[in-house]
């Protein structure tokens, strides 16, 4: 469950300095990206699996670059169903994505190794 938490907490972050970074993304409050992370973990988890299949052939022709695409959709779609979370223009859908990853697996590896250093004091 904190597990869950942690990570919520890290995509809500992640997606405030999208917000800062690209243009087109727009989180209008902390609240709203708090839903907004959730939305994108449940669209992600079930959403972009099926689209990954069913986009497998033009994947392989372009070598793996329309990832880049579904990974877009998906993250338009989070956007679709959370009011105060907007994403307009190409550039939001391709780069907004990306950004996110990379600040996503930072913040997540920092709360990671933060809690392992709790948890190793706490045991002294």
């Amino acid at each position: 469950m904190l597990g869950i938490l942690f990570t919520t907490l890290a995509t809500a972050l992640s997606l405030l300095v999208v917000d800062l970074v690209v243009p087109g993304v727009d989180i209008a409050t902390f609240p709203a990206a708090i839903i907004a992370a959730f939305s994108v973990g449940l669209v992600n988890a079930s959403v972009k699996p099926i689209l990954s299949v069913l986009s497998l052939p033009l994947n392989v022709l372009s070598l793996g670059l329309f990832s880049l695409i579904v990974n877009g959709i998906c993250f338009w779609l989070a956007a679709v169903v959370v009011p105060g979370f907007t994403v307009q223009g190409w550039l939001a859908i391709i780069v907004g994505p990306v950004i996110l990853s990379f600040v996503n697996t930072f913040l997540s590896n920092y709360l990671v190794a933060r809690k392992n250093d709790f948890n190793t004091k706490t045991e002294i």
